[in-house]
């Protein structure tokens, strides 16, 4: 089984990364692009064969260690 784990940071925390890349965009003639974010993806292979327990698994480990959900959100998929 496979998890996915997209993180991005929340609504209204400044993402410097983001700016820079966006900068670049435009120094390199790119248009119409008004705003980059810029996040990470965890994937994880899982023994689990649950889903639900699977979920529950890497929710826990989101919470205590792939993303600090003070300034980040994060999805998750599971793949069977």
């Amino acid at each position: 089984m496979r998890a996915i784990v997209n993180i991005s940071l929340k609504a209204g925390v400044l993402d410097s990364q983001g700016k820079a890349v966006h900068h670049a965009l435009d120094a390199l003639k790119f248009s119409g692009v008004n705003d980059v974010r810029v996040g990470k993806q965890i994937v994880l292979e899982l023994d689990n064969l649950d889903m639900a327990a699977a979920r529950d698994q890497v929710t826990r480990m989101c919470e205590s260690l792939l993303a600090n959900t003070v300034i980040e959100d994060y999805e998750i998929e599971i793949i069977a």
